[in-house]
Order: structure tokens, then C-alpha cells, then sequence
């Protein structure tokens, strides 16, 4: 019961930590990422799809993103798709391709980037004791009903702290090397 418990956790754990990898990869650094174009949807006749159902994407160079789309008439929807989605980048057509220029980010966006990426980190820890919290409220709620020892209750407890520090030293490790990718110039 107590491992089934532990599993769990872990997998949920697990979770918060690819959503930390997620949400990170969303925040321009200032270096071309396909993830930052993972929010934008086009307007496909009359649907709304991501922008990678409908337009090979690629990375030139390092400050430089192409999108050629499968079908040209939708060059003018996935500019608008871009423009609306608040990325700060202008979309430059060709006519048959849409390149983005990642501009470089001033000294004070980077320290702005960086208290977000710290915010979001925090948030991420709190989400992992959140789960730890419910485990110990589970496991006491387990020996209190004699489902479990008081020795299980305990080792369980020392087993999810374990757990919780391992996952929150490896939010720790990316925020760090995200603070590091930003402040590169």
C-alpha cells in the first residue's frame, strides 16, 4: 500500500517537473526554440490548429526561425497567428516563406526573464511539498484507521521527503541552467 502510495506521488512529482520544462521553454532567451511557437494556433479553414500541423518549422541559425507552410494561402494566418500570440517578434514574408528574427534581449528583459523563471520555480517546489503534504496527510490517515504501523506511517514519511528533495533539486538544475541560457549574451 505504502509503495502504491509512494508511486504515485512520483508519478505526479514527475509531472510538475515536465511542466517546469514546459513552461520554461515558452520564455524567449533571446536563441531560436521551435517551443516558443507551441502556443500559436492558425486558423485552418475555420479550426484552429497548432501551427506545426500546418507548416514545416526550422532553425537557419542560431537568432532565426523558418516556417514554410504546406499551403501558401495560409502565409497572411500564420503571421496573424504570431502577431496576436504577444511573442515580440514581427514575422518577416517572403511570399513563400516566414522567417522570424529573435532579436537579443536588453540587460534589463534578461533580469525581468530571470525573476519570472525564479517565480515559476517556486511554483513548481510548492506544487512538489503540495504532494508530499498530501502523502503525510494519507499515510496518518492510514495508521489512524490501522491500515498501517506507526513504523510504516514513519518510514513512508522519510521515504516521500526523499522523493520531495530529489524532485525539487532537479527543478532547482533547470531553472539554474535557464537562468544561464538567458543571461548568455
Amino acid at each position: 500500500m505504502i509503495d502504491d502510495i509512494l508511486d504515485d506521488a512520483r508519478q505526479r512529482m514527475e509531472k510538475t517537473l515536465v511542466n517546469t520544462h514546459s513552461e520554461l521553454g515558452k520564455i524567449r532567451t533571446g536563441r531560436a526554440s521551435l517551443s516558443l511557437l507551441d502556443t500559436v494556433r492558425v486558423n485552418y479553414y475555420n479550426s484552429m490548429v497548432p501551427l506545426k500541423q500546418v507548416a514545416n518549422l526550422g532553425i537557419p541559425e542560431p537568432r532565426m526561425i523558418t516556417i514554410q507552410p504546406w499551403d501558401r494561402n495560409l502565409l497572411g494566418e500564420i503571421e496573424k497567428a504570431i502577431l496576436k500570440t504577444d511573442l515580440g517578434i514581427t514575422p518577416n514574408n517572403d511570399g513563400h516563406i516566414i522567417r522570424l528574427p529573435i532579436p537579443p534581449l536588453t540587460e534589463e528583459r534578461r533580469q525581468d526573464l530571470v525573476r519570472l523563471i525564479h517565480q515559476l520555480g517556486e511554483e513548481n517546489r510548492i506544487a512538489v511539498r503540495n504532494i508530499r503534504r498530501d502523502v503525510i496527510d494519507h499515510l496518518r490517515k492510514a495508521q489512524k484507521e490501522h491500515q498501517i504501523s506507526e513504523d510504516e506511517e514513519y518510514n513512508g514519511g522519510i521515504d516521500i521527503q526523499k522523493i520531495t528533495d530529489e524532485y525539487i533539486k532537479k527543478i532547482d538544475e533547470v531553472i539554474s541552467k535557464k537562468e544561464v541560457e538567458i543571461m548568455e549574451v
